[in-house]
């Protein structure tokens, strides 16, 4: 009998063989071989071909009147991520013959790790006399030792808790592409191009900071003046009942200095903060501008070397058997990150931080003990031995006394409602260890602390005060709001986190500036279009997540909770309908036409057949639908079009790439219906070409006139024009700041004298002018700055019309 090992990514795969022997042999009598996946290797495919040919276009199509989808429609099939077609192909080879398939991929709270495994045995039909489960903590040699010998037996892939709920929320977060075609129609319609990326962690994320940012932006200070004292230690005393006043001049003075009664004294204690998710961690490093990505990418690095545990934990403490484990390395941990062992005099768990449930316990330093801090950066970089350092301090914490202080309460002798109290520290304990809030100015500290304590004489003081302005969000701000509402777990924040404010986006929905938090532009609309919404109800995951524990209880199914998400669309296509007509209000935005879409595949597309996408209308004309596939064809349409100048013309093109620039500057290409521009010019600005000036053109030379007539203001210009070649089109030679006068005007060719003099900015007499109107006329003309540009500037006689 062979066991065929499945591992999520090659580093596990080469753990389990430095626990077992090597890639297969046996252990304990069993024959086993081990594989190992890449992390995910199969994804649902696109929802347009997981749906009858009937329905194709309609889940193709972003168009509102296709939604919302029916999850019944689709057969939820897979399809291998083409770069992991080759890893699948080996795990086969490799597991095919085995009598039992385990799954020994990560052991996570959401099932993921159980499902990328499920996925690849049910895609490659892999049917063993058993399927089983190890669990495991961490890769450690007696970890995984373990698991290997109490592996648990499978009924079948199909009933495997794991693979059950997080195939529900795969299946859900796949749903949630509507609620993006949603809120990109909403953003069309009021002129924007930007896709609104929605979802339940990134949509949490953008309605609490934009919700933070108003408040923040929106605030008004309102002081308040009001009497206190104040001891020469700087302790505050104050009177709730005291009367507040809006003007300092206004508060009476009614007191003088008077001694400081004690009127007691308590030792008071803190624990430690508690161990760290990444979310925490993250927050920390943003602080040493670390961002989440790298943190995320180093962290997995380190914790394959077992250098920390592992990333995608839920826990926020470690069981009493991780703290077992963990206790013989404190004093090598604490020489590595520079913690003196002196100070961790706490050997025993803390109930705080030490608890019988768990899995694989709260993010912290691994069982391999790196040699140095110095070695740690030589391997993973500085944001390596940032994250170690932290990690490490804040795990030692836990070992080091309480912080104590004593705190001493007083108050006015003469006045006793004026109260005061300080706070003295005594014993640092675990501050001097760890102190998560160090060097963070926005942190909240101890208004009360006072290395002196009490003083003796308090002096009366009209103090200011006003209301708190809300904070301003930061990472810091935004992963303690998710977590008080236990939106996501750590390892998720910080991805998503990272992903929504990546600077290499297309549609970023977050910006960071410093430590400050604000909304990209996609953010901005898609904050506005939120209020009310299924999709922007901080509740949404935590829903999710009850879901999935009845579902791997048992007590449900996925597709009964996948049911409701139908109504949630109609609802939110109505609320975002209502809030962007809000917006536009708002903004000053005009309602804008939908532009609809066609799709197909592009027969004569340059790069070879190809499904495309490209606008049903152009220059007013809809086009049919045997247009559609004319131009999907590859054949030329002619049809009576409407120019952006309100005037109609004949249209001739066919589908082809054409170019646009982003208002970055950034050159974007695109399918769509392109225009056939001509070999030879033949009209520019209302002229007609002759003959002659077309040679003339296509010779390279220079047409010069003075009759143009402004698309824009109707009036005549005069300038030379060319003819670029490339670019099929009529280039206009501006003379942008130039003092030579033009070589006619109004129909009058100057002479060389006649330039030179106007150059000289001498006025000249001319005759025989042609207005717009066809009238001639005389005038005297000189070359004038006008309006911040040379002009011919005519004075006219009281008799130079006829």
């Amino acid at each position: 009998m062979t066991v065929g090992i499945l591992t999520e990514k090659p580093s596990a795969a080469r753990h389990f063989a430095a626990a077992l022997g090597g890639m297969s042999g046996t252990y304990q009598g069993e024959q086993y071989v081990i594989a190992s996946a890449r992390g995910h290797l199969y994804e649902f495919a696109d929802p347009a071909t997981m749906v009858g040919p009937g329905l194709a276009e309609k889940y193709r199509a972003w168009n509102l009147e296709n939604l919302p989808w029916d999850p019944s429609d689709m057969d939820w099939h897979l399809e291998v991520i083409p770069s992991a077609s080759s890893v699948a192909t080996e795990i086969k080879k490799s597991l095919q013959g085995c009598d039992e398939i385990v799954v020994a991929t990560d052991v996570d709270p959401t099932g993921e790790g159980g499902m990328i495994a499920a996925n690849v045995f049910l895609e490659l039909d892999l049917r063993p006399k058993t399927f089983s489960r190890m669990y495991f903590t961490d890769e450690a040699e007696p970890s995984l030792q373990k698991a290997f010998t109490s592996r648990k037996a499978l009924s079948s892939l199909e009933d495997f808790d794991e693979y059950r709920k997080a195939r529900y929320r795969s299946q859900f977060d796949l749903l949630s592409m509507q609620f993006t075609r949603i809120a990109t129609n909403m953003g069309r319609a009021s002129g924007s191009n930007l896709v609104l990326r929605q979802g339940r962690l990134k949509s949490a994320m953008v309605k609490l900071v934009g919700d933070q940012l108003k408040a923040h932006n929106d605030y008004v200070k309102k002081p308040f003046f009001e009497n206190r004292f104040r001891d020469e230690n700087g302790v505050m005393y104050t009177n709730p009942e005291e009367d507040r006043f809006d003007k300092k001049g206004e508060v009476p003075q009614i007191y003088g200095p008077s001694p400081v009664a004690l009127d007691g004294k308590a030792m008071k204690k803190t624990a430690p903060p508690r161990l760290l998710d990444l979310a925490g961690l993250s927050s920390i490093l943003q602080g040493k501008r670390i961002r989440p990505k790298l943190v995320l990418d180093t962290y997995q690095k380190m914790y394959e070397s077992q250098l920390v545990s592992y990333p995608r934990t839920e826990d926020k403490t470690i069981t009493p058997e991780q703290f077992k484990e963990m206790l013989p390395l404190v004093d090598q941990i604490a020489g590595v990150v520079g913690v003196a062992p002196t100070l961790l005099t706490h050997r025993t768990a803390r109930s705080t931080h030490v608890k019988p449930q768990g899995a694989h316990g709260a993010n912290r330093p691994g069982l391999k003990v790196p040699a140095s801090l110095d070695a740690v950066e030589q391997q993973y970089g500085a944001a390596g031995r940032a994250i170690y350092e932290t990690l490490g301090k804040n795990f030692l914490a836990m070992l080091a006394e309480d912080y104590e202080y004593e705190q001493q309460k007083g108050y006015v002798e003469k006045h006793p409602a004026f109260v005061g109290i300080a706070n003295v520290p005594k014993v640092q304990g675990w501050k001097a260890v760890f102190d998560p809030d160090a060097g963070d100015d926005t942190a909240e500290g101890d208004e009360n602390e006072s290395s002196s304590g009490l003083g003796t004489t308090a002096e009366p003081f009209v103090f200011e005060g006003a209301n708190k302005r809300p904070e301003h969000p930061s990472m810091k701000w935004l992963m303690k709001q998710l977590e008080k509402r236990d939106v996501g777990t750590g390892a998720t924040r910080t991805s998503t986190y990272a992903e929504v404010t990546s600077t290499s986006a297309k549609y970023p929905l977050l910006v960071e500036k410093g430590r400050k938090l604000t909304l990209a532009e996609a953010g901005e609309m898609s904050w506005r279009l939120l209020p009310g919404t299924r999709i922007g109800d901080l509740s949404l995951t935590e829903k999710v997540y009850a879901d999935m524990r009845a579902i791997a209880e048992g007590t449900t199914t996925g597709e009964e909770c996948l049911k409701v998400v139908a109504d949630w669309v109609r609802e939110d296509i109505e609320t975002m309908t209502a809030n962007a007509k809000t917006m536009r209000a708002e903004l000053g935005l005009a309602e804008q036409q939908v532009a609809a879409y066609a799709e197909g595949v592009w027969e004569t597309c340059p790069s070879g057949p190809q499904r495309v996408k490209f606008k049903k209308t152009f220059s007013g004309h809809t086009f049919t639908d045997a247009e559609i596939q004319r131009l999907l064809a590859g054949e030329t349409l002619s049809f009576e079009g409407t120019s952006k100048a309100g005037r109609p013309y004949t249209a001739n093109g066919a589908l082809g790439i054409g170019e646009f620039t982003t208002k970055e500057g950034k050159l974007r290409k695109y399918v769509g219906f392109q225009l056939e521009v001509s070999d030879t010019p033949t009209t520019w600005c209302k002229h007609t070409f002759t003959q002659t000036e077309i040679d003339d053109l296509m010779a390279g030379k220079t047409v010069e006139r003075d009759d143009w007539v402004s698309g824009k203001t109707g009036k005549n210009f005069s300038v030379g024009v060319t003819w670029d070649r490339d670019q099929k089109k009529i280039v206009p030679l501006f003379k942008q700041g130039t003092s030579e006068p033009p070589t006619s005007w109004c129909g009058v060719a100057f002479t060389a004298k006649q330039i030179a003099d106007l150059s000289a900015g001498k006025t000249i007499q001319g005759t025989g002018f042609t207005s717009k109107k066809g009238s001639t006329f005389d005038a005297k003309i000189s070359w004038k700055d006008e309006g911040g540009r040379k002009k011919i500037v005519p004075q006219f006689e009281k008799s130079g019309r006829r």
